[in-house]
């Protein structure tokens, strides 16, 4: 069967103007409303969250439940990987730092520099890297497993809401998560570094003295902002990757659904990280 949105329609055919106008819009649209169906339903299901994680009466034993198991898998499969990204991270980063700035003699700009280049940027980005590839994936495949398999169906069927058994639990229980090992990275990423630079060279300054330049070098808005980008990434990872599983269908296999869920998760990472920065 031929595709009617290739053909377009001959302008001295008895087709009117109007006809060629939609013709050329639905040309434009079709790649787009699949990308927009999906930002809108995330924006929705961004917001049913919001609304019912706060609500007593939805943390029933089985949510709890789902809540718990999601939260050890994120914080116990992401720490690892979190702790060794920190200590490169510290390493090339902020041993550097110390030992550049130490020899140009601006040691005051230490803190104002990691606070812009490590807490405001490069910890919030690393570590959605690392949630979504350790449990967004993991988020996908067992949605998208239940999904495929009817079960979805069948807990809708039986009165029960797979919103609040699947997606609300996983949300709230990576966002967690992902201010949890935010909060590990830099402080796992700040010592490391020090340690380096004191290793292999004696360390001009304290290490109280370096975490005090640090926290002074933060703003009010720093201690707002970075929590912000945790959660909000957190929760992305989580919906991008629930929504993913929740529209799989019988056609679609782990080597289509889960690069598409990766590529979904890394867009709203940045999305999410450019977004909170400007606000800044």
């Amino acid at each position: 069967m031929i595709d009617r949105l290739s053909i377009a329609p001959r302008p001295d055919s008895v087709r009117s103007l109007l006809e060629w106008v939609r013709w050329a819009l639905a040309q434009l649209g079709h790649p787009v409303h699949p990308h927009i169906n999906f930002v809108l339903k995330l924006a929705a299901v961004g917001f049913g969250v919001a609304r019912e994680a706060v609500r007593p009466a939805t943390w029933r034993r089985t949510v709890r439940g789902e809540f718990h198991r999601a939260l050890r898998q994120a914080v116990g499969g992401g720490l690892s990987a979190t702790l060794v990204t920190a200590a490169l991270i510290g390493l090339v980063m902020v041993s550097q730092a110390l030992y550049w700035l130490g020899e140009a003699g601006q040691e005051e700009l230490i803190g104002p520099v990691l606070v812009t280049v490590l807490v405001r940027e490069v910890a919030p980005l690393l570590v959605g890297l690392i949630l979504l590839g350790r449990s967004g994936v993991v988020v996908v495949s067992e949605i998208g497993e239940l999904q495929i398999g009817g079960q979805v169906s069948a807990l809708a069927a039986q009165g029960l809401d797979p919103f609040l058994l699947l997606v609300l639990p996983r949300a709230c229980a990576l966002a967690i998560a992902c201010f949890t090992l935010g909060v590990m990275f830099v402080v796992a990423a700040l010592l490391s570094g020090f340690v380096a630079r004191s290793l292999l060279e004696a360390a001009r300054i304290s290490i109280w003295s370096f975490l005090d330049r640090v926290l002074l070098a933060m703003r009010a808005g720093d201690f707002v902002v970075f929590p912000a980008k945790m959660i909000v990434i957190g929760l992305l990872v989580a919906l991008t990757a629930s929504l993913t599983g929740l529209t799989a269908t019988a056609q679609d296999e782990a080597a289509h659904l889960l690069p598409r869920a990766f590529v979904r998760g890394v867009v709203g990472i940045l999305l999410a990280s450019i977004a909170l920065s400007l606000a800044v």
